[in-house]
């Protein structure tokens, strides 16, 4: 990537509800919610930002107010679309990943990612989408020219910036 290009970043659904919602009595919770904040507040701006039709119809569940306050959230966000291809492929990674139905959203977002070549996944849920887990999408994504988006949490990018290393 040149110097001038930001990377590209995907926000996945806990990114905008961690955002949104009241700081939590759990302190391992709040701890990601302060986190995330960080991220927001100091590094979202040195990358290109965008969330996905999938983004936007989990942050529109729930609760009105904390919903309306996710989606405001991602006002201005460009918003990747779900295509036949990218659906295609969020069952291959379910199949290759052995995810649960139930757990299919998931996969959706990493075929977003890789179908329209975002750099970065940023996410809290890493349930199925672990190391091992994205070492088997990256042998496969390989073998068919995709790319494979780094899956990072907020405070990753937040401790490179605390270090001074900015480069993700």
């Amino acid at each position: 990537m040149s110097a001038d290009l930001k990377p590209s970043l995907y926000l996945e659904t806990t990114i905008p509800s961690y955002l949104a919602a009241r700081t939590s009595s759990n302190i391992i919770t709040a701890g990601k919610q302060a986190l995330t904040h960080d991220f927001w507040d100091l590094e979202r701006h040195k990358y290109d930002l965008y969330v996905s039709d999938y983004v936007h119809e989990e942050c529109e569940k729930g609760d009105i107010l904390v919903a309306n306050r996710r989606l405001a959230l991602l006002d201005g966000i460009d918003i990747l679309r779900k295509t036949p291809d990218v659906n295609l492929l969020a069952d291959v990674y379910m199949n290759l990943l052995s995810i649960p139905q139930r757990s299919k959203i998931d996969a959706q977002h990493l075929a977003i990612c890789c179908h329209y070549g975002i750099d970065i996944l940023l996410s809290w849920n890493c349930t199925h989408l672990g190391i091992e887990s994205m070492q088997i999408v990256m042998k496969y994504n390989d073998n068919h020219g995709l790319l494979t988006p780094q899956m990072i949490t907020p405070d990753y990018i937040v401790e490179k910036y605390k270090e001074g290393n900015l480069d993700v």
